[in-house]
């Protein structure tokens, strides 16, 4: 890696985790598409799971009292066993029809939000059947499974405060089980994985610290326009890569 790309890193990172510390959620969605230009995929996305996961640990340190534990727990079952799914696939399925579908389906949900369009009304918990099934199967083949749970919880909690704790507690879990999941497959045991892990900690900190100032002045309203435009970025991306050789 040069100089310039090691800067290109930097301020991609910082964006993305500046985002997480506003709304709880989108760090992945924005630096693995992105980083995925410089570095081979297999390098990135286990990468930002470690940073994911000890950015989840910090977020609940803050936002513990926050978190609605019930609507985790109707999640995680189902979310084991996709992670399950999607490691067990994750080298031989065809991933670019995939892609196709999880960005259509990520780009519609973030034009609603974006627009306001998005009903008000809670949905039924029953559908965290298959929010829990897809998020984990997508989290472990393409390391952006947040978009599921996002629209999920965003229609269970209206309350910014316990969205945003609730997302980081839900994906503290799920990211424990994914490194669990990712080093049995030696994903995480690559040259150089510890000297970039070492190099993004500090900038992951900056963006969470100036997120979260950020976070607390940001209304609910906000907050989904922001995460409906996660949400476009982050379809617009995996369209993007369906077109490419992975």
């Amino acid at each position: 890696m040069t100089p310039e790309t090691y800067l290109v890193a930097f301020f991609i990172l910082l964006f993305a985790y500046f985002l997480r510390g506003i709304t709880g959620f989108g760090s992945s969605l924005i630096a693995i598409p992105l980083l995925a230009h410089f570095m081979p995929l297999t390098f990135v996305v286990p990468m930002v799971l470690v940073l994911d996961f000890l950015a989840s640990l910090v977020l609940s340190r803050h936002t513990h009292l926050q978190v609605r534990w019930d609507e985790i727990r109707s999640l995680l079952p189902t979310s084991i066993v996709g992670i399950v799914a999607g490691s067990i696939m994750l080298i031989s399925l065809p991933r670019e029809p995939l892609l196709m579908s999880l960005g259509l389906f990520v780009i519609f949900f973030g034009l609603r939000y974006v627009f306001n369009v998005h009903s008000e009304k809670p949905i039924n918990r029953w559908w965290s059947i298959p929010t829990g099934l897809v998020g984990g199967f997508i989290g472990a083949l393409f390391g952006t499974g947040g978009p599921p749970y996002v629209v999920y919880l965003s229609h269970r909690l209206h309350d910014k405060t316990q969205l945003r704790g609730t997302l980081s507690g839900l994906f503290l879990l799920d990211g424990a089980f994914r490194l669990v999941t990712f080093l049995s497959l030696g994903l995480l045991i690559q040259s150089d994985m510890l000297s970039a892990l070492l190099l993004g900690l500090p900038v992951m900190a900056i963006g969470l610290y100036l997120g979260n100032k950020v976070h607390l002045g940001v209304t609910h309203r906000q907050q989904l326009a922001i995460i409906g435009c996660l949400l476009l970025v982050s379809g617009g991306s995996l369209i993007w890569k369906a077109w490419l050789p992975l």
